[in-house]
This record gives structure tokens, C-alpha cells and sequence, in this order.
């Protein structure tokens, strides 16, 4: 049936298959590229959130101040 068809016609699906893989690649590339960037910002966020709460305890920390002392403090 392939061999019936003029040279044309085959030129033809060839282009358009071609054109098709293309598209397909440059819309999954794109998709990836997305979805990493998104996994990114997310784990950079986390990382974030977890260093401000360890300055954030460390800060509130009563334990760094020994019970029972005052804390005097010099304003000169």
C-alpha cells in the first residue's frame, strides 16, 4: 500500500510526523523543565522555613540563660 502512494504524499507524512515529534519534545521538555523549577522553589521554601524556625527556637531558647539569674543590662 506504501509503495502505491505517490512520492508526494509520502513527502507529506513524513513532514508531518517529523512536525509532530517535534511539538511533542518541546512540549514535554518544557513540562519537565516546569515541574522541576516548581520542586525547587518547594524544597527551597522547606529550607527556609526550617532555618528561620531553628533561629526562631534558638532565640525563644530559655534554656541558653541559666534559671534564677538576672540579666543586667549596661546602657551607657
Amino acid at each position: 500500500m506504501w509503495k502505491d502512494k505517490p512520492t508526494g504524499v509520502k513527502i507529506l507524512w513524513v513532514w508531518t510526523i517529523g512536525t509532530a515529534v517535534v511539538l511533542l519534545t518541546t512540549v514535554t521538555r518544557t513540562r519537565v523543565r516546569d515541574m522541576e523549577k516548581f520542586i525547587n522553589e518547594s524544597e527551597q521554601q522547606q529550607q527556609y522555613k526550617e532555618g528561620v524556625s531553628g533561629i526562631d527556637s534558638g532565640m525563644a531558647d530559655s534554656s541558653s540563660f541559666p534559671s534564677g539569674d538576672t540579666i543586667i543590662r549596661d546602657d551607657k
